[in-house]
């Protein structure tokens, strides 16, 4: 076994940034090692007694979870998932991109969530809260109803006689949950996806969810006949990335509109808990209607952590590499020590993030030097080190990149996992990233489909240009989009307009299809079909939006807001491999339409991300991120992390780019005559300085 001084220097830093950021709970992978039970332990005591009078009274009630930024909000969300997720049901909602679509969103984001399968069940938690009612759980139900539709339509009447929205085809809709042919596809249904005719005939409904009054009674319907089952918790998280006023602050005043509703229809066995930073709430809380804030139950703010939970919290990511040395190191925080606490943090208190940031510092110092700091010794960051942060800005954000990415990729596998409010926002943002001029929302006059467009200017194409993205598969909402379309350009709203839709068409029988022929299929104006891969680029992008806004971002040793956010990633040119951006002109300066429907052919399959091989230059890339963020690393344990990120690479193809780089002289191996598993690699530029 090595001395722990040469595994420090061999290994990625365990507190490296790309570990920090937190998110969806249904979308991120959790780390009990990494949890010390006591941060927090009050605050998690009191939510679960809030969960458990819920459970038992099935009276809904509201938290304001308040905090800094960093003091591990989103992180305790995940926790409290976790942790009572065999008490009550999670649902995670995300930032809405328009308030005037807030409920729909929340029906949205609330079905998304129940469809997850909880950790140690064999079903969703739709199915499971489904199976808790009351009509549900009566003698000889079960058996009987696996073939009888309307025996369990009539039963789930009878239990909830009054009150119900659109009960036959909810109750329906219900029953279909249970058909596994139909699961999926009554899923989309309930979180309001605007199915084609076809779909809709399979689920013997008459009309999609497609207004914020049929949304709000179908979530309404969920809590009215919900009393027999385990509470549903609706968290509220990263509120700082939401729909803004005319003013330019945030609207919260939609999200207590939905509380308020929520507490005044009396629903049953709810419990929603809004995350908010304290400084956010402070500055906005004056806006929200003085009724609406009597809805708030409880209100639980975060402190900051001891000496004592910060050192904990360092120890339990620095265990694994103690366990690998011989001898054992005698602190548990080694290289760190307690005094580096008591120095950074006088006061005796800190925030999580602060202290993982301090880790991350004195750990890397220990790299440059091979360990052997003496305790009491300051640290203090030299020159070389100052200028490789500066440097290593970059590669660090391209390493979160590349984490992010990959994490996007496994959880979205279609476009139609976003309205069409979210994939508009989601370009809308990526187009203010890379400094497009005169972004304006809301290029469609329709009250319905105005948040399915936005228009910019380009410096080397004439006159505005408009795009709607639309994927919803009925085709009369199909037609009332082009008829939207045809009266923008008649009054001239733009000079070019693009369609993105990877949806059918329908056939010249469909008005909608006919409108779409005389408009797309000739010049200027056009239709692109949008493909998987720049769905992906736009989410990851969107999701680190999120977490800049929330304060949650952070990159090597910098917490950048939306600003810097959009300056490293107009500095790594990330956004450029970007399809659908390409596409639309935004580096060229002019639209280049690829992969355009000309005529009216089948929309273009989308290729699953399985298929798709890894370019070699994206290795290369990330070999070369990994070690400048690290300095200096072992050749086994930088090839492994590849190999990691990687799944379809080789490790034959990892030695040859280590050989390249090494050849190009960004990186050198310090001693090439030992074993290749004993060899360490640094940044060559590093070394020189």
């Amino acid at each position: 076994m090595a001395s722990i001084d040469r595994i420090i220097q061999e290994s990625v830093n365990p507190f490296d940034s790309t570990t920090f950021r937190p998110g969806n709970f249904w979308q991120e992978e959790y780390h009990p090692a990494f949890t010390i039970d006591s941060i927090h332990q009050s605050v998690l005591r009191d939510i679960e007694s809030v969960v458990d009078r819920v459970a038992q009274d099935h009276q809904t009630r509201t938290i304001l979870l308040s905090g800094d930024s960093g003091s591990g909000k989103s992180y305790l969300l995940g926790r409290i998932k976790c942790l009572l997720n065999s008490k009550a049901f999670f649902a995670y909602i995300e930032p809405w991109p328009e308030s005037d679509f807030i409920w729909r969103h929340t029906l949205r984001n609330t079905v998304d969530s129940l469809m997850y399968v909880p950790e140690g069940q064999q079903e969703s938690q739709l199915l499971l809260w489904l199976k808790g009612l009351s009509a549900f759980q009566e003698t000889g139900l079960m058996k009987r109803v696996l073939g009888e539709r309307q025996l369990f339509v009539r039963n789930f009447k009878t239990s909830y006689p009054a009150g119900i929205y659109n009960a036959n085809e909810f109750f329906g809709v219900l029953y279909d949950l249970t058909n596994p042919k139909l699961y999926n596809l009554a899923g989309e249904w309930l979180k309001g996806d605007d199915l084609d005719a076809k779909s809709l005939k399979a689920l013997r409904v008459k009309r999609s969810i497609d207004s914020e009054s049929a949304a709000q009674q179908i979530l309404s319907n969920f809590g009215k006949i919900a009393a027999a089952t385990q509470p549903i918790v609706l968290c509220f998280d990263n509120l700082d990335n939401i729909d803004r006023g005319l003013d330019g602050l945030i609207n919260l005043q939609a999200l207590f509109n939905v509380n308020s509703m929520i507490h005044n229809q009396k629903l049953k066995n709810f419990l929603v808990i809004v995350s908010v930073i304290t400084n956010t709430w402070q500055q906005n809380y004056k806006r929200i209607q003085p009724a609406d804030l009597a809805r708030i139950d409880r209100k639980i703010r975060l402190s900051a952590i001891g000496w004592d939970e910060a050192e904990a919290l360092m120890a339990a990511r620095l265990y694994p590499l103690h366990q690998q040395a011989n001898p054992k190191p005698r602190s548990p925080i080694y290289p760190i020590h307690r005094h580096d606490l008591e120095a950074k943090f006088p006061g005796g208190k800190t925030l999580p993030r602060f202290a993982l940031m301090l880790g991350r510092q004195i750990f890397q110092k220990a790299k440059y030097e091979g360990g052997r700091r003496a305790e009491g010794e300051p640290v203090r960051e030299s020159g070389r080190e100052r200028e490789s942060s500066a440097v290593d800005a970059i590669a660090a954000f391209r390493l979160l990149w590349m984490k992010e990415f990959r994490k996007t990729e496994s959880k979205i596998t279609r476009i139609r996992q976003f309205s069409a409010p979210e994939l508009m926002q989601m370009v809308r943002e990526a187009l203010e990233a890379l400094q497009v001029g005169g972004i304006q929302p809301k290029l469609l006059r329709s009250p319905t489909y105005a948040s399915y467009s936005l228009s910019y200017h380009l410096p080397a194409q004439l006159g505005r240009i408009g795009v709607v993205w639309t994927e919803d598969p009925n085709l009369v909402s199909f037609y009332h989009i082009m008829k939207a379309c045809e009266k923008a350009l008649k009054v001239q709203l733009c000079k070019t307009l693009y369609l993105i839709r990877g949806e059918r068409l329908g056939t010249r029988k469909n008005m909608g299809n006919r409108l779409y022929s005389q408009i797309f299929t000739g010049h200027p104006h056009r239709h692109i079909l949008p493909d998987l891969l720049s769905l992906h680029y736009l989410a990851t992008y969107h999701q680190l939006v999120n977490a800049a806004c929330a304060g949650e971002l952070v990159v090597g040793n910098l917490t950048p807001n939306l600003q810097e956010l959009q300056e490293l990633i107009r500095q790594s040119k990330i956004l450029q491999d970007c399809p659908l951006l390409e596409t639309l002109g935004v580096f060229s300066g002019y639209t280049r339409i690829i992969g355009v429907s000309t005529g009216n052919p089948a929309p273009k399959k989308l290729a699953s991300t399985t298929q798709r091989k890894t370019p070699l230059k994206k290795v290369k890339e990330y070999l070369l991120a990994l070690v400048k963020t690290q300095q200096i690393m072992g050749r086994q344990v930088l090839t492994q992390n590849a190999l990691d990120q990687f799944s379809d690479v080789e490790e034959y193809q990892v030695s040859e780019l280590i050989f390249q780089l090494c050849m190009e002289k960004k990186l050198l191996i310090l001693d090439e005559s030992v074993q290749e598993a004993a060899q360490l690699i640094c940044v060559l530029e590093a070394l020189g300085k």
